[in-house]
């Protein structure tokens, strides 16, 4: 498959300067960086190549390569650059890794992701590690919706073990590994046509972590994790509807290393009504009315989202007239704008008929009506 040019993917001439190349990796990343976009595999796919062009321009001698030679210039046997053997193979993890490197004390994405710099290693060259995000589904009914609420949620997370204080270890020590020195990552120089090639791989000791437990706790098998209940308090605004998410910092899963705690996604659902349908931020309901009512006219109590009201029905009104409640549906969630409710009427025909009922409607038939 054919790789897009480095240059065309950060958006750059050929001739862009070193801080010319950082700044618009620095635009790509922000946009595309998962954290912003959880779920998108094309935003996963674009924050991969923008990391990987960007890995190749900022070094010198691989930028003189890559003009000299493109994309051939890295791929030998055993994986493309540091590791990484194209877009395809190009792991989201290494990409997140090669990001935090050089960008991971950056007031401008700590601002952005809300790291605070946590994310940086830690002290004695250990790796602090985000914990998972959570998602739990919560079901509103329509008059929720309306008012807005406060729910209070429980929620199964993974937190610091509590026996070894999320260390891992039972003496609560840990080594930084010998293999990587405590980055994590190890590298192996290859000789190639076009001269040595840097291999990037995961730690096989550490996976990663930059350290070793040598005395693994018991209660949490030394992930430092244990799995608790938790309670959350969320507020609902009006007007929300299915679709719409609240994300809560810090309520997700603990993160291994004294890293941070992922976030909490409360996903919106929508209860169904037993009377109104809801069309965006108006409410739809139907409501039966007699031959005699139509056409003579007549007032119905109707309920609303937010009480009881009674509609006019004008003389010959026909069957499935819709008629429109200012302002009695629901909230936008953004601004001050209110629905309406519409109201449509049946004009049911009777299944059955008395003899007297049946007599009027003969005299009825006779005059025409």
């Amino acid at each position: 498959m054919t790789k897009t040019d480095y240059y065309e993917i950060l958006g750059i001439s050929k001739n862009a300067s070193e801080d010319e190349i950082k700044k618009a990796y620095r635009k790509l990343a922000i946009k595309y960086h998962p954290d912003k976009n959880p779920g998108d595999k094309d935003a996963e796919n674009k924050f991969k190549e923008a990391t990987e062009a960007y890995e190749i321009l900022k070094d010198p001698q691989k930028r003189a390569q890559y003009d000299q030679f493109g994309h051939a210039a890295f791929q030998q046997a055993g994986g493309g650059f540091g590791g990484f053997s194209g877009f395809g193979g190009f792991d989201i993890s290494d990409a997140l890794r090669a990001f935090m490197n050089d960008f991971g004390g950056d007031s401008v994405f700590s601002d952005l992701f809300g790291w605070g710099g946590s994310r940086s290693r830690r002290t004695g060259g250990a790796r602090g590690f985000r914990g998972n995000d959570l998602q739990i589904r919560l079901p509103l009914t329509l008059e929720e919706i309306a008012t807005g609420t406060k729910k209070t949620l429980k929620v199964r997370r993974k937190d610091r073990c509590s026996k070894c204080g999320g260390t891992g270890s039972k003496s609560g020590k840990r080594n930084v590994c010998s293999k990587c020195n405590g980055s994590g990552r190890v590298r192996q120089v290859a000789t190639s046509f076009f001269g040595q090639v840097i291999q990037e791989s995961v730690c096989p000791v550490c996976h990663g972590e930059g350290y070793v437990v040598a005395d693994v706790c018991s209660k949490c098998g030394g992930t430092g994790l244990e799995s608790s209940d938790t309670t959350v308090s969320v507020e609902i605004p009006a007007g929300v509807s299915e679709g719409n998410y609240i994300n809560v910092p810090g309520k997700g899963d603990a993160g291994k290393n004294e890293g941070p705690s992922g976030d909490l996604i409360v996903l919106i659902q929508e209860t169904p009504h037993d009377f109104f349908k809801r069309h965006g931020i108006d409410l739809l309901c139907e409501i039966d009315i007699s031959f005699s009512e139509a056409a003579l006219g007549t007032s119905k109590t109707v309920a609303t989202i937010n009480g009881k009201v009674n509609l006019k029905i004008p003389t010959g009104t026909q069957t499935d007239k819709i008629f429109r409640l200012k302002g009695k549906g629901l909230p936008s969630l953004h601004g001050s704008k209110v629905g309406d409710q519409l109201i449509q009427v049946h004009v049911k025909t009777p299944e059955k008929l008395g003899k007297e009922a049946k007599e009027l409607f003969e005299r009825l038939a006779k005059i025409g009506i």
